[in-house]
């Protein structure tokens, strides 16, 4: 992605970006399927926010899954309000580049989300996926609700174990209660149904994550 120059580690308080008041402007409508780009979603859908690099080729990722209804992606788990890609890429907000998942789980287990968000990404990297470099690219788990939550701990212990088989380290993602979602530009809502040969730089460590990670 663009302007990867990026301050190591995470922001003081005192150094964020003040932000605004006024969200960002996005569309009504999911630019491949159609279905709403934001809240209030349809009765009985689960919404869980993942984090795993660059949020262009993660999105497109879980839209393609069947059972998940919509997505969007944002900024999560910084400091700035409403912040702009420029300021996120600044390094200076905290917030990550995260992709907000709306799904039916009479469709789709959250296990099966959860395998999907694990075996995406290298989630032992710290503050960067692969090429990309930054407190903006660091792996992040934002759950909604306390079995959620339960859940996605479970699963980072049960992929630890596999990684760990595999030769490689200690998982550094974030599992926590979903801070405020931030909507991101318009042009970055499914940027690669929008730009089919744009940058993804979704890979992951070739590990499979055990199946019957969790409630669904």
């Amino acid at each position: 992605m663009w302007f990867k120059e990026t301050t190591p580690g995470m922001p003081a308080p005192e150094d964020a970006p003040p932000g605004r008041d006024t969200p960002m402007a996005v569309p009504d409508a999911h630019f491949v399927n159609g279905a709403p780009l934001h809240p209030p979603f349809a009765e009985g859908v689960h919404q869980v926010v993942f984090g795993m690099g660059c949020f262009w080729g993660a999105e497109r990722q879980f839209w393609q899954t069947p059972g998940v209804v919509t997505t969007a992606v944002g900024y999560a788990g910084g400091l700035t309000p409403n912040p702009t890609y420029r300021e996120v890429c600044g390094g200076l907000t905290g917030h990550t580049e995260v992709v907000l998942v709306v799904f039916d789980p009479s469709v789709v287990a959250l296990d099966a989300l959860l395998r999907q968000f694990w075996e995406g990404h290298d989630p032992t990297q710290g503050m960067r996926q692969g090429h990309d470099v930054g407190t903006q690219y660091r792996s992040v788990l934002y759950c909604h609700g306390a079995d959620q939550l339960a859940a996605a701990k479970q699963s980072r212990e049960a992929y630890q174990q596999a990684l760990e088989g595999e030769g490689h380290g200690a998982i550094t993602t974030e599992v926590e209660d979903a801070p405020t979602f931030y909507y991101a530009e318009d042009y970055h809502q499914q940027y690669l149904a929008k730009n089919p040969n744009g940058y993804c730089g979704i890979g992951g460590t070739g590990v499979s994550c055990p199946v019957g990670l969790a409630v669904s």
